[in-house]
């Protein structure tokens, strides 16, 4: 593929991973970047690494087309968190409303695919951003953080299959589980308050694993799994002593951070295939 396109569109949500395509993408020569922001979600500082940006609330879909449309966008990327939830709680415009309408389940793949074939009707093609944030993606081999436990790796393993399988039924991505134990299951809440109720259910001296991984075929459009220093912050306060993720699947931002508090709070994060 090639990466050093003449223009692109970037559909940013928050937190720090558009920023970090933003920077990828100048890297790898592509010359001219639209993006669409979400009131109150985007960081601002995005405004200085693109060329153009356009602000919108979540749920106006047709805003969001025309933006891109009229600037002779063809291709666009999703990056960042954009919370289905929050199709619900704002006011969707009618091309939005069109796409609730249609939908019988409701969830990240759904919502996120229904919005890509509504792009594609007016000619803008959603394509996955990895190829760009490749160097974010840990591989097989990957740690941080002290040596992971003997006595812990068969949590481990046994963490690791049951997301999958729960990831497979499209309930969520993560798990936190002790002693062989399902103490959390990721929902519609999210990573980190998953998190934080896992590590509740540890008990006070903690020690839980936490198992992060996509889905069989994950589409990698949009709802790329994705951990940063604020999980990382989290897992220290919840006291968990393993925090699992897929291999080549799954976004690590903060690098720096996420490191200095794997080790200060002697968090093994290692990757599985």
């Amino acid at each position: 593929m090639n990466l050093a396109l003449d223009s692109i569109g970037l559909i940013a949500g928050s937190r720090s991973l558009p920023l970090d395509f933003a920077r990828l993408a100048r890297a790898a020569g592509v010359k001219r970047i639209i993006a669409v922001a979400a009131e109150g979600e985007t960081d601002p500082a995005l405004a200085t690494l693109v060329d153009e940006i356009v602000w919108l609330n979540v749920g106006q879909v047709g805003k969001m087309i025309s933006a891109f449309t009229t600037r002779g966008i063809t291709q666009c990327v999703m990056a960042g968190q954009l919370a289905p939830k929050n199709l619900f709680d704002l006011r969707p415009d009618l091309r939005a409303m069109g796409v609730l309408l249609r939908l019988k389940e409701k969830n990240a793949h759904t919502l996120f695919g229904a919005v890509a074939e509504e792009l594609k009707k007016d000619g803008v093609e959603l394509i996955a951003a990895t190829p760009w944030l490749a160097p974010l993606m840990p591989q097989a081999g990957f740690t941080l953080g002290p040596r992971l436990a003997e006595e812990l790796k068969s949590d481990v393993e046994f963490g690791f299959r049951i997301a999958k399988e729960i990831s497979r039924l499209e309930i969520g991505q993560l798990v936190v589980v002790k002693n062989g134990a399902v103490l959390a299951v990721e929902g519609f809440e999210g990573t980190d308050a998953c998190l934080a109720r896992g590590g509740e259910l540890a008990g006070k001296n903690g020690g839980a694993v936490a198992v992060k991984v996509a889905k069989l075929n994950h589409d990698m459009r949009f709802d790329i799994p994705c951990l940063g220093a604020k999980t990382f912050e989290t897992c220290a306060a919840a006291k968990i002593a393993v925090l699992a993720l897929e291999s080549g699947k799954t976004l690590l931002l903060d690098r720096g951070q996420c490191e200095a508090l794997a080790k200060k709070h002697k968090i093994s994060v290692l990757t599985m295939d």
